[in-house]
């Protein structure tokens, strides 16, 4: 079975800076992946190279077995790729059944001439679609905002929406980008039961960027360290936490010293 997500020595380059080297690791079918390192160490950076907002410099990039590299993010959705970014880009002003919706819009069929003129499979198609983003905005406990503005609620629910919109075309592969920063403990409980839940019950496979080490450790099943752009080292989050490398890398050489 092919790994759902496969990179082989992914680079990027702004002019003459080498931002990502020669990156290389897999993720297979229903893992819970991290990617953990410093800031500036590359990780969004990397994220931005799959998910199609960045063009790498070279190297490869795999969805099941299907090359990706350089696809811009709407053909990646067809491939089964959605991702979250650090800071949720929701319309504030519309409701959040509205924002939700716009993860969806993809699967409307014709065009903007079709919308305009309410042609019947689109009223249906656009009648399907609500029921969906209201079915999932109930599973993820949001089903009681639906008919709110978004700029009514907090910044953790402004996570959660995001996090619903995404899940409207139904990926296989999702990529959150530091999903947990600025959640309450409460709120960090409640996204490891939902990503779990995601595993359990959809087998989507699961890449998160996130510097709360907690959530790291109680979700993931393995994790690739990086440090300035290369990859420092693959294995489970404890044994992460305790390389003497990664410590290094995140608290300094006196650290380790200290330690040894």
């Amino acid at each position: 079975m092919a790994a759902r997500l496969s990179l082989r020595d992914v680079n990027l380059r702004f002019g003459g800076i080498k931002v990502l080297e020669d990156v290389s690791f897999e993720v297979e079918p229903g893992a819970i992946f991290g990617l953990v390192g410093p800031n500036g160490a590359g990780k969004t950076s990397l994220f931005n190279c799959i998910s199609g907002h960045y063009r790498p410099s070279g190297g490869s990039i795999t969805i099941d077995g299907d090359e990706v590299l350089g696809l811009v993010p709407a053909r990646l959705a067809r491939h089964g790729l959605a991702r979250t970014f650090q800071h949720p880009a929701l319309q504030l002003k519309a409701t959040v059944l509205e924002n939700v919706l716009l993860g969806g819009h993809t699967s409307l069929p014709g065009g903007p001439v079709s919308w305009a003129l309410r042609v019947p499979r689109t009223v249906r198609a656009e009648r399907a679609l609500r029921a969906d983003a209201r079915a999932l905005l109930e599973r993820n406990s949001l089903g009681w905002a639906a008919d709110l503005p978004a700029d009514e609620l907090s910044h953790g629910l402004h996570k959660g929406i995001e996090l619903c919109r995404a899940l409207m075309l139904k990926p296989s592969l999702l990529l959150l980008d530091e999903p947990a920063a600025g959640l309450s403990h409460g709120e960090v409980e409640q996204f490891i039961a939902t990503v779990r839940k995601l595993r359990e019950e959809d087998d989507v496979t699961v890449v998160i960027v996130e510097h709360h080490m907690g959530l790291i450790s109680a979700l993931t099943d393995r994790v690739v360290v990086l440090d300035h752009g290369r990859k420092l080292m693959e294995g489970t989050a404890a044994d992460a936490q305790a390389d003497p490398r990664v410590i290094e890398a995140y608290l300094g050489k006196d650290a380790v010293d200290d330690a040894a």
